[in-house]
């Protein structure tokens, strides 16, 4: 459908004016508005993505078009929820943070929103969160995966304190854990227990994939 290509190629130009006046065509036209977002809008996020890991593209173009994206999908979940046809496909719920004593958090804000496009339902805690406070919030939403990221080496220390509590609750099974942020490495994340690492945004949906579903 020569729409659904219009939509994605609007995505990747990062156009929110053309994205949400597509999203409303598809309306008036009775598209499935599932199938607009997921072979559409969602298409279009998957190649800024590519591109993004490639270097085709950069922060603020990824930035612009998720923003593209969004506008579109607000126009069309009315449409959703009014017609029955079906729901978005949702991996799970994530509880991000930028963990205890760190006031860094535009990185935790871009993985937020390729999250959110991405088909997670985000609790975004913020910043200088507490380890307790991201347990707890994880135990009431029934998290799929736990977030959290550091800028800092000094406040980088909290993050194995949130798997050890989590292992002496008995619940560590329950909430993957995955980690980022600047000073945080692979290596690292390996050696303190997460669950998953991602060195960006496009690296943390991925990895928030597979640790929802297993």
């Amino acid at each position: 459908m020569d729409s659904l290509k219009q939509m994605a190629e609007a995505v990747i130009a990062g156009d929110v004016e053309q994205c949400v006046s597509l999203a409303r065509q598809a309306i008036q036209d009775n598209l499935d508005p599932v199938e607009v977002i997921q072979q559409g809008f969602s298409n279009g996020m998957d190649t800024v993505g590519r591109k993004f890991e490639s270097g085709e593209m950069f922060l603020p173009e990824m930035m612009q078009a998720a923003e593209a994206m969004n506008a579109g999908v607000a126009v069309l979940k009315p449409a959703i929820e009014s017609s029955g046809s079906g729901s978005l496909q949702e991996f799970g719920k994530v509880v991000l943070a930028t963990i205890q004593g760190d006031m860094h958090d535009i990185g935790k804000n871009i993985v937020k929103l390729l999250l959110a496009t991405s088909g997670f339902e985000i609790t975004d805690l913020g910043k200088d969160v507490k380890v307790a406070a991201i347990i707890d919030r994880a135990e009431e939403v029934q998290a799929s995966v736990i977030g959290v990221s550091a800028l800092m080496t000094t406040t980088m220390g909290y993050m194995p304190d949130l798997i050890q509590e989590l292992q002496e609750l008995g619940i560590k099974a329950e909430f993957p854990v995955m980690v980022g942020g600047a000073p945080v490495t692979e290596e690292w994340a390996k050696e303190i227990g997460a669950d998953g690492y991602a060195k960006d945004a496009v690296g943390a949906v991925r990895v928030a994939k597979g640790l929802a579903q297993k």
